[in-house]
């Protein structure tokens, strides 16, 4: 069976992976959506009441099945895993979701080697270096969703902040999708006015210590989150919809995805995010984007925390 870009297969129907369903459900890009969960029963239910919205949305069809499913599918989501609880970190869950991705990722190749595998479970970084290690797939075909989500939570507070619609806020969260994450001061711009320049003229608040609040609401907002709610999913299912839209439709877009670096910003074999061209290939482009000499070295650190973390798993 030929691959086609109308179809999707989401693994995992969690709150991540059934969300992701219904936004990709809405976006109309595929016309067949299957779900896979070792929690049959879940995802029987989930495939169910998504079903029963059909008569609102563009026609598609979306079943549970195996991984013997995923044969024609453009595009393999992997959104299962251990949960994260409250008070435990993305590491944390490294070990215990590493052992999951190895049954995943064998069952996936089986059937499927020309798709492009987006990786969502965290710690994504480490679970994409993890699924490209163990897929043999080319490097621009394993990606995860990254930083997209971080770069939206910074955005939206910068918007908000400064009072100005977040689609106007230009900005970029780099690194690990997590603790070491980097924001890029030296390149957010509204409207192409550096941030810099745009504070003077606002006067609005302190500006260091505003920057590092926002910061450090950005790289907290899941664990916030998850203390309030118990988990993150609307966000994050968004994201994933939208680096699937800049794949289905060859964009050419610019976003903040996991991938794997082979000497950009002097970082090898490591998975990590920076801005990417992502088109129908995955990943066009990796982008060597001007940073200030302290953002160059917190890449490098969250480059090599990640690295370290990513030797000690048994493949």
């Amino acid at each position: 069976m030929e691959k086609t870009i109308n179809k999707v297969t989401i693994v995992g129907t969690g709150f991540v992976g059934s969300t992701t369903a219904y936004t990709l459900m809405l976006s109309g890009l595929f016309s067949e959506i299957v779900l896979i969960d070792v929690n049959k029963s879940k995802a029987e239910g989930e495939v169910m009441d998504l079903n029963h919205g059909m008569p609102f949305v563009r026609p598609v069809r979306i079943y549970m099945g195996d991984y013997s499913d995923t044969v024609g599918s453009s595009l393999v989501i992997i959104a299962a895993g251990a949960n994260q609880k409250p008070g435990e970190t993305r590491i944390d869950l490294l070990n215990r979701n590493a052992v999951i991705f190895r049954d995943i990722v064998s069952n996936i190749i089986k059937y499927n080697t020309d798709c492009i595998l987006l990786v969502v479970t965290n710690p994504v970084d480490i679970l994409t270096y993890v699924t490209y290690k163990l897929s043999g797939f080319p490097k621009e075909k394993v990606i995860g969703s990254g930083t997209v989500l971080d770069t939206a939570r910074f955005r939206y507070l910068l918007g908000e902040h400064v009072g100005i619609d977040t689609r106007n806020v230009h900005a970029y969260i780099i690194g690990e999708h997590g603790d070491t994450e980097v924001a890029t001061w030296s390149l957010t711009n509204i409207a192409g006015i550096p941030m810099e320049l745009y504070c003077e003229h606002c006067g609005g608040c302190e500006g260091s210590v505003s920057r590092e609040e926002i910061y450090n609401e950005v790289k907290n907002a899941a664990y916030k989150i998850i203390e309030r709610k118990g988990a993150t999913y609307y966000a994050v299912a968004l994201a994933v919809r939208r680096i699937v839209e800049a794949i289905v439709r060859d964009e050419h877009s610019i976003l903040t995805v996991s991938s794997l670096l082979e000497g950009q910003y002097g970082l090898n074999d490591v998975c990590l995010s920076v801005p990417t061209i992502v088109d129908r290939r995955g990943v066009g482009k990796i982008i060597e984007v001007p940073l200030s000499d302290d953002e160059y070295r917190k890449l490098q650190d969250s480059g090599r925390t990640l690295k370290e973390l990513s030797r000690q798993i048994q493949l």
